[in-house]
């Protein structure tokens, strides 16, 4: 087995169409999520900090003797609910989307950190991000600073991954960590988002309009370029946007 894939949230969405479309020959991959789907799956639900210590733990187990080319961790999973003013909403699911926004990325990110680093292999943390990383939308307090904080992360690692390769004589171990905004996907999240009351978001009327004039990337869309990211190995701590990248 030449390729061992992590992806968070792989069943349905841009992760089930990750898993799908995985380009790698001999790739084994792994669906991290509560429901799981097509592909090998460890039951976790990343909104739970206990779970957290499971995943990590998983992690170095499957990682030990590892001698492949590449391994891969590709973390997707998120939530925008509730949608709503942070004053209002469900106090129980606000934590929740909090833990899985902003606190899981970091842990499970640092997480594959710890656990890959003593491989030579090639190696890749992908954050899933969005452009309500940097635009702020009344409703989304905990998704925007979910993903602003996800993108500051890895802003942070690179720096530090590219620190140590360079104490350590430009060493292949370190692992190249990017976040990605893949744009607008038509998944059930964007359904979710459709449905609610314009009193909770004010901008609903342009994600709905958005899907009546067919301005939706499909999730195979999202996922070829998520997987051709991979493939351009851009510089460790890069923050990029699909829709602004070259086709």
């Amino acid at each position: 087995m030449r390729n061992l894939i992590w992806i968070s949230g792989a069943s349905s969405g841009i992760g089930a169409a990750l898993a799908a479309s995985t380009p790698y020959a001999e790739a084994r991959v792994i669906d991290l999520s509560r429901r799981g789907g097509v592909v090998e799956h460890f039951a976790a639900d990343l909104a739970d900090p206990a779970d957290w210590q499971r995943v990590e733990e998983h992690f170095v187990a499957e990682l030990a003797g590892f001698d492949g080319e590449r391994v891969i961790f590709v973390h997707n999973a998120g939530t925008v609910v509730p949608i709503g003013p942070a004053a209002t909403v469900d106090p129980a699911a606000y934590t929740q989307a909090v833990l899985l926004n902003s606190a899981a990325p970091q842990v499970l990110g640092r997480a594959f950190l710890r656990a890959t680093a003593r491989l030579d292999c090639e190696k890749h943390l992908v954050m899933l991000s969005s452009g309500a990383a940097s635009k702020a939308y009344p409703g989304w307090s905990a998704y925007n600073a979910g993903k602003a904080a996800v993108e500051h992360w890895v802003r942070t690692v690179g720096l530090e991954e590219v620190a140590e390769g360079k104490e350590s004589g430009g060493s292949v171990k370190g692992c190249r960590v990017v976040a990605v905004a893949p744009g607008v996907v038509d998944t059930a999240m964007q359904g979710e988002i459709r449905a609610v009351d314009e009193q909770d978001f004010p901008a609903v009327e342009r994600f709905r309009e958005l899907k009546r004039s067919g301005g939706l990337t499909t999730p195979e869309e999202a996922a070829a370029g998520l997987w051709a990211v991979i493939a351009a190995q851009y510089p460790t701590g890069s923050v990029l946007d699909l829709r602004e990248l070259p086709s």
